[in-house]
């Protein structure tokens, strides 16, 4: 049984503690053996060289190794000291490697975090001393010391408590200091935020003072099974990483078929073995696209910096491009939604006025908050001309109501000085100040309404039970300020004196405020297709008014309580998922539970937070956003990115490059792919016809790496096409070819195709194209190679739009054409220099050949542009 549910008599024998002398030191040590330090489980740590290993799993990459293998062997093997083959496949890899490395942030320190929290000292009771100890020595049955400002080292009962109030908003995400009552013995199941005779380790005591049985240590404790949660939730991959493997694999087999076909139809038409194995690996090296990997990391990266300018630091790559497809945000209320600061939101006062503090402040609103601030313990101080107060976050918001109207605590408390006071105590639910004024005397006190009402004896009590219960419809916290005259000093300062015979002056409600920018990025993601849901552990009232306000909610069987989470099964939470936008009362594994209930359905779930009770759901989920000034280091360890800004409106932006990042993508996949699959028709139709191998392997390799490489770099820095957020999100179980893309390569493959086998044919066996260079097999060869290249070359601009390559600007992707034009003059430079002629198999021809080639590398772009005119925008048109 729980230890909320029994009498500390009972935990005290279950624990075989000592409450007024503790534990000895003896018995400390003795417990310490059996029990283990009061830590968390160390993670498991990869190395660099484990992580290098598991990057060359992936299968293109296999094939690529392969390749360079036999490529190093049979340039050793047959002299040909094709040595650039091999070495250019090697650093492909490399590079490959190292970019996912470096860019890749460590998940581990997640777990790091959790155990930096631990390093802390704890006041216990030890041989009935007071004594400070190192928090990892704790052990169950010590009796912890708890004062205000102290952060809680383990979790325990408590056994006595005075006014002692707890922070748990990083680990239940009631953004409220708790009261705790030592007394209180629960009969029934009841979530964190309602065991008020509990501590828990990593929450802090905001005020009051207590002592508490240690009832559970290190991975034992509430904190301690998130822990264990982050460290048994496996990293899974990306709807990207999914898509680029599956591409890989399906590439690399076309590939592998390719060459086996073409082996074999070499050997039939007598072509000597060794050089149609050759050809044949080449061909299988070449049809794969090396430098997909390399393109899609700096399109990632370039998102990442992107982001960094707009606050969105990203911490895994895959999640720019993850984010971009999600279609739902689960997000947590307090201090992401909302600004995690209690505000007075109205003032009821005399004369039945209601006055909204962010409009406007009367002069009666005013007399009751200055009356109410009388009666609070609460620091003001300024740093920089900001306003800082410190103390009970109810009391904060009335006192920075009055100071951001004229008034300040100092000047009233001058001008009304505390004589007496009754402080604030679970029992009574009410606190009360006593003040000289003038010649007279005057009580306040304030406390919630209903326990006040029996107290006030004037004012209009009937009407200010209306406005408590319209207040609390509002989720409103609602503090009542009541107070009394005396001509003389009153000498009995008790409740029973002076709590009594009140006069009500008015009602202030209160609320932790949504965030300005938060309803306009709940609009416009809803716009965007992409569903937010709000998962709290604050109460569904308040919850479900900040969401209704948020525009969230919009009925209230949209929300759902935790006790009625637990209720359902996970196959009747799937059916319901998507009709809930509104979790209260949940827990860290509740949190869990709804973001993969939602994976089920195939959503692609972003989850933001702050809190410690955040972490798990954060590692759950696709994209974890952490917030980077209120968060923890456990939620931004846990986390794919981090919002520098705090801004709830920052994910929509960084939704909005991920969508362009997703874009590049495809338009980088089009790209590539258009080159290499004409590139094996190509070979494959030469060898059918008989014409011989139009291409040698280096010369394939270069078409790849340089004529498709270093536009394709640029490709990733293209900006987002107009409307991109317009559109729905892409669903997770998409394929990368979706909507059209196959269609396009094709098309662009085979105008490839038959471009370059004109040219090859051409060049290889009609001597009328000139007079002074005959035609020949290696005259083809470099004919089609640069038909190839330049037609490659521009195709880049074919497919940065959807629009005709006239509309669209140069200078809005610069780079591009740096590259297409730098790309352009080295394969020039390749085909005009004898050492590179020689170096790549090309020879000499002829200025009617150059004619030819320039012909044939402009066609595309006129096929295109053809089809761009008649065809009407479809639906992945932004995408292309």
């Amino acid at each position: 049984m729980e230890e909320y549910k029994k009498t500390v008599r009972e935990v005290q024998e279950e624990t075989n503690a000592n409450l007024e002398q503790g534990l000895s030191s003896q018995e400390a040590t003795k417990r310490g053996k059996e029990q283990g330090l009061n830590r968390f489980d160390e993670a498991k740590k990869e190395s660099l060289a484990r992580k290098f290993f598991r990057s060359l799993a992936d299968f293109t990459t296999i094939i690529l190794l392969v390749g360079a293998v036999i490529s190093f062997y049979t340039a050793f093997a047959t002299e040909h000291g094709d040595l650039f083959e091999g070495l250019l496949i090697i650093a492909i890899v490399v590079i490959n490697s190292a970019l996912t490395i470096v860019q890749e942030g460590n998940a581990e320190k997640a777990l790091e975090s959790l155990q930096d929290m631990n390093k802390q000292t704890a006041l216990v009771l030890r041989d009935g001393k007071r004594e400070q100890i190192d928090a990892e020595q704790l052990v169950v049955g010590d009796i912890l010391i708890l004062e205000s400002g102290a952060t809680i080292p383990a979790d325990a009962r408590l056994i006595q408590s005075s006014q002692l109030r707890v922070e748990e908003s990083a680990l239940t995400g009631e953004s409220e200091a708790v009261e705790k009552d030592a007394t209180y013995v629960s009969k029934e199941e009841v979530p964190l935020g309602d065991q008020i005779n509990m501590v828990f380790k990593g929450c802090s005591v905001a005020a009051g003072r207590g002592q508490a049985i240690v009832t559970a240590i290190g991975m034992q404790t509430e904190m301690g099974k998130i822990a264990g949660l982050l460290s048994g939730d496996m990293m899974q991959k990306t709807p990207l990483q999914v898509r680029l493997n599956q591409l890989g694999k399906r590439i690399s087999f076309i590939a592998l078929g390719a060459a086996a076909l073409v082996f074999i139809i070499g050997e039939l038409q007598g072509e000597p073995l060794l050089e149609m194995f050759m050809t044949s690996v080449s061909l299988a090296v070449a049809a794969v696209p090396e430098t997909l990997t390399v393109i899609v990391t700096l399109t990632l990266a370039f998102g990442v910096q992107k982001m960094a300018k707009k606050h969105a630091i990203i911490r895994q790559l895959p999640a720019v491009e993850t984010l971009g497809t999600a279609n739902v945000i689960c997000s947590d209320k307090t201090g992401t939604l909302t600004q995690n600061k209690m505000r007075v939101r109205r003032v009821w006062s005399r004369g039945d006025e209601v006055t909204d503090t962010e409009d406007a402040m009367t002069d009666s609103a005013m007399e009751v908050l200055k009356m109410a601030a009388l009666c609070t313990d609460v620091s003001v101080e300024k740093e920089n001309d900001e306003l800082i107060i410190k103390g009970n976050p109810t009391e904060a918001a009335i006192v920075r109501a009055v100071e951001e109207n004229y008034h300040t605590k100092a000047e009233l408390e001058e001008n009304y000085p505390r004589i007496g006071e009754l402080p604030f105590d679970s029992e009574r639910k009410m606190m009360t100040t006593v003040h000289k004024m003038g010649k007279k005397y005057i009580s306040i006190t304030k406390g919630a309404f209903d326990v006040l009402a029996p107290r006030f004896r004037y004012g209009d009590i009937e009407q200010a039970t209306v406005v408590n219960d319209r207040f609390g419809k509002r989720a409103l916290r609602v503090i009542a300020v009541g107070f009394a005259v005396y001509d003389e000093e009153p000498q009995d300062i008790s409740s029973e004196a002076l709590e009594k015979d009140l006069r009500l002056i008015g009602l202030i409600g209160m609320i932790d405020p949504p965030r300005l920018e938060s309803k306009g990025a709940i609009a416009r993601a809803k716009k965007a297709g992409i569903k937010t849901v709000m998962i709290t552990g604050d109460h569904v009232v308040t919850a479900s008014a900040i969401a209704k306000e948020l525009g969230i909610l919009e009925h209230s069987s949209e929300a759902l309580t935790g006790a009625e989470l637990h209720a359902l099964t996970d196959e009747e939470l799937d059916e319901r998922v998507k009709e809930l936008s509104v979790y209260a009362r949940v827990t860290p594994e509740d949190k869990i539970r709804i973001v993969k209930s939602w994976q089920r359905t195939g959503a692609v779930v972003a989850m933001t937070g702050d809190g410690v009770n955040d972490a798990p759901a954060l590692k759950a989920s696709d994209v974890g956003c952490a917030m980077g000034i209120t968060g923890t280091d456990v939620a931004q360890s846990a986390s794919d990115m981090i919002l520098t800004d705090d801004n709830f409106a920052t994910i929509v932006d960084a939704v909005s490059q991920g969508r362009s990042v997703y874009q590049n993508i495809r338009k980088a996949i089009n790209f590539l792919l258009s080159c290499n699959i004409s590139e094996i028709f190509i070979v494959l139709i030469a060898m059918l016809l008989g014409w011989g191998a139009p291409f040698t392997a280096v010369q394939l390799l270069f078409v790849n790496v340089v004529a498709d490489g270093l536009p394709g770099f640029a490709l990733g820095r293209e900006p987002a096409e107009a409307g991109i957020m317009d559109q729905m999100p892409i669903p997770r179980n998409e394929g990368i070819f979706a909507r059209g893309l196959w269609q396009k390569i094709a098309v662009n493959a085979s105008v490839f195709t038959v471009v370059t086998l004109f040219g090859y044919y051409l060049g290889s066996f009609v001597d009328t194209i000139s007079p002074w260079v005959d035609a020949s097999q290696e005259v083809g060869q470099t004919v089609a190679f640069l038909v190839l290249a330049y037609s490659s070359i521009l195709h880049v601009f074919n497919v940065r739009s959807s629009q005709s390559i006239f509309k669209v600007s140069l200078s809005s992707n610069k780079s591009l054409l740096e590259m297409a034009v730098l790309a352009v003059v080295i394969t020039t430079a390749m085909a005009l220099f004898p050492f590179t002629q020689e170096l790549f198999g090309l020879v000499h021809i002829s200025l009617n050949h150059w004619l030819l080639v320039f012909i044939l590398s402009v066609t595309p772009i006129a096929v295109s542009e053809l089809i761009k005119f008649h065809q009407l925008p479809d639906v992945d048109d932004e995408e292309e």
